[in-house]
């Protein structure tokens, strides 16, 4: 349920089966009570009677599970956070391990996140070979020898596994 617009959805669905249930349950009320001289119907009384109080449980049962769509949502929601948190934590001591810089750092983070060089540059507003130098010197302080190594070594780290830079073996 991404989209915010279903649970209203749900919810303008539920509240038109609700005012279809009052409407059924005002008619039975007025059968049962007599509306003039006609009185209760018979076997098409005891239907619409059955059919109401059926409808008014399919009701109750929505908003129930409704309710537990939204909780668990909520419960989803915060554990995707707390997974986000430490994945960060994870890759800020990674980072701190390896002693860069505050600037090797940015383009570090922006490195794993999957900027190009470029990319990387223009976010940073400096020339693409100042982020080259920086992207060597991330290269030689983590152990890593490329892109691909450094991120195949914090995913080694991410999944428990320690990992270890190819400069290194």
């Amino acid at each position: 349920m991404t989209d915010p617009a279903r649970p209203l959805v749900l919810i303008l669905v539920i509240a038109a089966q609700a005012l279809c249930a009052v409407v059924f349950l005002g008619d039975i009320v007025g059968d049962l009570f007599g509306r003039g001289e006609e009185g209760p119907e018979g076997k098409h009384a005891y239907v619409e009677a059955l059919a109401t109080f059926a409808l008014i449980a399919a009701i109750i049962v929505e908003l129930r599970i409704l309710q537990w769509l939204l909780r668990r949502k909520a419960h989803l929601e915060q554990a995707l956070s707390t997974a986000q948190n430490a994945v960060q934590e994870v890759i800020d001591s990674e980072l701190e391990g390896w002693k860069l810089t505050p600037a090797e750092r940015d383009v570090a983070n922006f490195l794993i996140k999957g900027l190009s060089t470029g990319e990387i540059a223009e976010m940073r507003g400096s020339a693409e070979g100042t982020v080259k130098a920086q992207l060597n010197a991330i290269y030689r302080k983590s152990g890593f020898g490329s892109r691909s190594d450094l991120m195949s070594g914090l995913i080694d780290t991410l999944m428990g596994h320690r990992a270890r830079p190819s400069d290194q073996s």
